[in-house]
Parts: C-alpha cells; structure tokens; sequence
C-alpha cells in the first residue's frame, strides 16, 4: 500500500485539468465533465461537483409513458438525471471503468446499467430484450443511442470488442455483454443439456448470437444483476 505524507498525498491526487472539452477522463475511473448547459447522468453517479449546478430527476413525460412504464415494471432500466448549469461534475460508477466515445451520425446499444452520461444531443429509446424475461431475473433493457454527441460507459475492467460479420456471428454471455452496434439484433440462443447438470461441457446455458455486420463489446466480468432467475 503507498503511503504519503499529507503533502505528497494532496499532490499526487489533486485534480487536474486536462482540457479535454465537455467530458475528460479525471481518473480511469472517474469522469469529468465541464458543463455549460445539460447533459444526461446515471443517477446516482454525481460524486462531487464545482459550480453552479442543478440536478433533476427525469420526467415522466421525457421518454413517453411507453419507455416510463418499462422501467417501471422491470426496475432495471436507465435511470436517468439531468445536470444542468455551469462547473465540474464528477461522475463515477461502482469503481467501473470509464470510456468516452465520441459519436458521430452513429448508433449503437448499450446495457442499461453501463450508461454513465452522454450529450443530450443524442437521441436515446429503452428497448427491452422481450425473448429473454422468462430466462433472466435483471439486464432486460438496453438504451440505444444514435446522433452526434459524446456518451461514456462503463465497464468492469477493460473492455473488449469482437468484429462482427455475415460470415462470422459472435457469441457472447449475456451477463459479460456491454454494447453491439445500432444495426445489430441479437439472437438468443439455449444451450441445455445432460452435460449443462453434471458440470461438463461450457456450462453456458444462455448466449447471445450477433450475426452481421458490426460489432459487440464485452467485459471479464459477469454482472450479478443479470445472473438466473430462481426456478
């Protein structure tokens, strides 16, 4: 474990600016974001802030009733705060990895509990993997992005990207999988057998297939959220 005398430690751990623009990375695992205007947070990532700052809560009417009512029954989705005004915010989330991307015209889908912030000049929707709510007790949304702006995600660890091609599918666990491209759907696929109870074989029961032209993201980690429903 480093030790420091009190000097030392202010120093080497003051902040500092790198100016990188609205969103730079403070740590690897903590975001800054220089605010002047809105921009979208998860909520509950705000660990401290400099400035003029306000924060709200989204609104019922923001996304629709339809996307409200989706999160209202699977608890699980993008819970959302809007920061407004001027000064720093910092962000972070469970000690995760940060990663900025910067997006331009694209579109991609990300796990709902791996949006940390982005622009609000991206257009966001809540989509809900219907296939798999019998299979899984959590996970079941993912918020896709598409436009110009600036989004940042997190990961556990460092993440991963496979390419995606029509002659290539990737399978991935759902539990280890952070983001696909925006044009991409992913198939699901059952994996039961004698070998699944008696411990041989992968073990995997439930993957997701990609197949097409893009790519999908993974973590070495398998977020407990997502783990198997009782039964």
């Amino acid at each position: 474990m480093a030790r420091y005398d009190l000097q030392d430690f202010v120093r080497s751990s003051l902040q500092t600016d790198k100016q990188h623009g609205l969103f730079e990375l403070e740590r690897d695992r903590v975001l800054e974001v220089n605010l002047h205007g809105d921009i979208w947070t998860k909520t509950g990532s705000m660990i401290a802030y400099l400035g003029a700052i306000k924060f709200v809560r989204e609104g019922i009417l923001e996304q629709g009733v339809g996307n409200l009512m989706k999160k209202f029954v699977s608890g699980e989705g993008t819970k959302l705060t809007k920061a407004s005004g001027q000064g720093k915010l910092y962000l972070a989330d469970a000690g995760k990895k940060v990663t900025i991307i910067s997006m331009q015209n694209d579109a991609m889908f990300v796990n709902a509990n791996d949006v940390l912030a982005f622009e609000t000049s991206l257009k966001y929707d809540i989509k809900m993997l219907r296939k798999v709510a019998a299979m899984l007790s959590g996970g079941l949304f993912n918020a896709r992005f598409e436009g110009t702006g600036l989004l940042a995600i997190t990961s556990h660890y460092d993440p991963l990207t496979l390419q995606v091609t029509p002659s290539q599918p990737v399978y991935t666990d759902p539990n280890a999988t952070i983001a696909w491209s925006g044009n991409l759907q992913p198939e699901f696929k059952t994996d039961i057998s004698l070998k699944t109870f008696f411990g041989r074989g992968s073990g995997e029961s439930l993957q997701m297939k990609f197949q097409g032209d893009g790519f999908v993201v993974v973590q070495p980690y398998e977020e407990v959220y997502m783990q198997h429903g009782p039964g």
